[in-house]
């Protein structure tokens, strides 16, 4: 433990992450920094081509063009999703390059980016700092990345850039539409996924930047999302996501009678605790317990004659139909989850895109994310604290990304609607196995079980006391689960190796990962 220190949650984490000294989590809105924001290099016209065309003949001409060099940090966007078929061909050719030790940078990274895993064996990537969905976060969790794999919110990311705690050498920018002097946007194209938000800060700070695109179209491209003064290189690529993976034609709705009823009690404690009026707002994610919420919700708007101002996306076809029947004036969008959602972004101007510095950037003069009236969120874990935790699951593996979920937090009502148990492991537990949500910040609790108030929040619990809402103590929940179980959980099985931090939207260390013990 002499390489880690104790903050003030009363976690141990790492005095340095990969070669850099951290700060640890101080509390809630307690880490004020000072100095100010980082800056890329000044850039004159006279060395890009002054008829505006920036394309070049190939990804690997660009990165060459670039200074493609050992050490690096190579930065990109999720948008994509599952679909993205740009970086693994970007670290494809480092490796033929002979390039070594490269940091990746990505917003999130999938299950499609598993190839990623051979290049950190052959030394190409030295580690990853970005959510590890699936087999990277299987990886890092058996502590076989040479580095720290660093996890951060939406907002976090773009608080690490503004605050020069990230400096991104080259960032690689797919676009499903673009033009040749690099303005580009994504809600139109074969590969259109709505917007590009995620890598705006990239596009803005980044020393180097290369959009590739399968869909060029004539100066100008509008609407552009990324502005194409920012960008040094174009490349056209004959394919760039997979459609059927970057969204689905239709979102699915959870079919569980557990889920669904956990759903509408959720809506139902927002009707009752008076959150849902003329003008309030509210933010749902794309899981099917959410999207079941968002519909009760909109059939009780409908029957109460209630609009919301605004809807903070993660947009659906749910949340567009709403839009489109005029229950919401606004969707303000983050990211974009379904066909529909795409459609819209491009038809409706109460479709606005927005991007991590408008909605969730902690290090700057307001966010869009703490004006929601009530968001609702998932979670692997919940403790007896109201602690929370989205990264790992029981055996203590990182499977999961965070999101803007730290970000949204700071609504003015966080509804976490979780399933008691999952394969008869409980969800609520006496302690989180990782704390990335601080249970001040997290406001209600609802189970099949029972909706769990949290004590700090006296103004929820006075406003929903005479309703017929199954109000219960988190503890009796939590016993309630465990008798039927057959007991508590066991503890995951970790060593004391620091694989992986949880930052915190300040950029201080919430919390560590720590690598599983395997069978040797």
């Amino acid at each position: 433990m002499e390489n880690l220190i104790k903050n003030a949650a009363g976690r141990w984490v790492p005095k340095e992450v990969n070669g850099v000294k951290t700060i640890p989590f101080k509390g809630v809105n307690q880490h004020f920094p000072q100095g100010s924001i980082a800056a890329p290099p000044i850039r004159s016209c006279g060395s890009y081509p002054l008829d505006g065309n920036k394309i070049v003949d190939s990804l690997k001409t660009a990165l060459q063009k670039c200074g493609l060099k050992d050490g690096m940090t190579i930065s990109s966007h999720h948008h994509f999703r599952n679909g993205d078929l740009i970086m693994n061909q970007v670290f494809d050719i480092a490796a033929e390059l002979g390039v070594k030790d490269l940091r990746w940078f990505p917003s999130a990274a999938f299950p499609c980016h598993k190839p990623m895993i051979r290049h950190m064996e052959n030394g190409v990537l030295h580690h990853i700092e970005g959510s590890l969905n699936g087999p990277l976060g299987d990886y890092a969790s058996q502590g076989k990345m040479k580095g720290l794999a660093v996890l951060r919110s939406h907002g976090g990311r773009w608080q690490s850039i503004q605050d020069g705690e990230v400096h991104i050498d080259i960032s690689i920018l797919a676009a499903p539409t673009a033009d040749e002097f690099g303005n580009a946007t994504g809600d139109r194209g074969p590969s259109a996924c709505g917007l590009l938000g995620f890598g705006l800060a990239d596009s803005m700070y980044a020393d180097h930047v290369i959009v590739v695109t399968d869909n060029l179209v004539a100066f100008p491209c509008v609407p552009w999302q990324i502005q194409g003064n920012h960008v040094d290189h174009v490349v056209v690529l004959d394919k760039i996501g997979d459609p059927d993976k970057i969204v689905s034609g239709t979102t699915e709705l959870t079919r569980s009678p557990d889920r669904l009823y956990i759903a509408e009690l959720t809506a139902k404690f927002v009707q009752a605790a008076g959150i849902m009026k003329d003008g309030f707002s509210f933010q749902a994610g794309a899981g099917g317990t959410a999207l079941a919420f968002a519909i009760y919700l909109k059939d009780m708007m409908k029957d109460a004659n209630v609009k919301a101002r605004f809807i903070r996306g993660g947009s659906t076809k749910y949340l567009v139909e709403m839009l489109e029947e005029g229950l919401t004036d606004y969707i303000l969008d983050g990211q974009t989850f379904d066909l529909e959602g795409v459609r819209s972004m491009r038809e409706n101007p109460g479709h606005v895109n927005t991007s991590p510095f408008t909605s969730y950037n902690w290090h700057g003069k307001g966010n869009f994310a703490s004006m929601v009236d009530v968001v609702v969120l998932g979670a692997t874990e919940v403790d007896v604290n109201y602690n929370a935790n989205v990264v790992t699951h029981s055996d203590g593996r990182m499977l999961h990304g965070i999101g803007g979920w730290q970000n949204c937090l700071f609504s003015k009502c966080t509804i976490l609607p979780i399933p008691a148990f999952r394969n008869r492991v409980p969800i609520i537990v006496d302690e989180v196995t990782t704390l990335v949500g601080p249970g001040e910040l997290i406001d209600v609790i609802v189970t099949e079980r029972g909706i769990a108030i949290n004590p700090l929040r006296q103004d929820l619990i006075d406003a929903t006391k005479n309703s017929d809402l199954p109000i219960r103590k988190i503890e009796e929940i939590k016993k309630e689960i465990d008798d039927l179980v057959g007991g508590a959980p066991a503890k995951p099985d970790l060593t004391d190796e620091v694989v992986g931090v949880v930052k915190w939207v300040d950029g201080t260390v919430l919390d560590s990962i720590f690598r599983i013990r395997t069978q040797e």
